[in-house]
């Protein structure tokens, strides 16, 4: 278990061009140049090739590659979420996590832990689970390891369907919020799509001023649900109000607030 000392990557994961060409680089080397040969006019065949080379993951396994991706985006999941996060663990690259990793390949070294900047007390754990469906086992056995830790939250990371009794005992456990994420949502960083506008999250002070500027309370604002993809990643409850910017040619450039229920 590491606490920021030997530790771990975020992620920013594959587009769809490199999720393509990753599984080109299954095919042997001949059959996916021929396929670049055979797609694009041959005054650009350089530099096609030379684009989608730099795409192709040679370096080693899949698994070692999905670990690394949603280690790295749960970093920065962390740091935009406030939470203390080193640069250089931001900045080690897939080689050197696969050369840690490939040492001592076992899941409870990609498990780690940080507080929150503004509150040393406030201490947040993210645990990758096993490969297999988790079990209520599973989860009382990640509650022993932790219950000594005294976190204020946990992030499961899991690799496998969760069993409908385990997801429902996790309320009966853990006397604190538990986010659960499969690990293919952790392979790209969803914030950073660039159709995306930006969220920011309001503190109690500026709700308080927006509320009392445009004469409304909360439910009459906008709504987000708990669910979207983007109140997860920042792990916002219910009553938060999210301010949104939106500035580009598609969405015109404005200002809009909702707010997660």
């Amino acid at each position: 278990m590491n606490q920021f000392v030997p530790s771990q990557q975020s992620a920013l994961a594959m587009d769809s061009a490199e999720s393509t060409a990753a599984s080109a680089a299954l095919a042997p080397d001949g059959v996916a140049a021929a396929a670049v040969d055979s797609s694009v006019d041959d005054d650009v065949v350089p530099e096609v090739a030379g684009c989608i080379s730099s795409m192709i993951d040679r370096g080693g396994s899949v698994e070692s590659h999905r670990l690394f991706l949603a280690q790295r985006t749960a970093l920065e999941m962390l740091r935009d979420r406030g939470y203390s996060v080193p640069e250089s663990e931001l900045a080690r690259t897939l080689p050197e996590f696969r050369a840690w990793w490939a040492d001592k390949p076992e899941l409870e070294r990609l498990a780690f832990s940080t507080t929150l900047a503004s509150d040393l007390s406030n201490k947040v754990k993210v645990v990758f689970c096993p490969p297999e469906p988790v079990k209520i086992a599973t989860i009382r056995e990640i509650y022993n390891g932790t219950k000594e830790e005294n976190l204020s939250r946990l992030i499961l990371i899991l690799q496998s369907k969760i069993m409908s009794k385990a997801r429902e005992s996790i309320k009966e456990i853990f006397a604190f919020k538990v986010d659960i994420f499969q690990i293919t949502e952790l392979l790209v960083n969803i914030t950073k799509h660039v159709l995306k506008p930006k969220h920011e999250v309001l503190t109690a002070e500026e709700k308080t001023k927006l509320l009392k500027e445009y004469n409304v309370v909360d439910s009459q604002l906008p709504r987000m649900l708990e669910t979207d993809a983007v109140a997860r990643y920042y792990g916002l409850g219910k009553g938060t109000v999210v301010k949104v910017t939106y500035d580009s040619e598609l969405t015109g450039n404005h200002v809009t607030y909702r707010c997660i229920f």
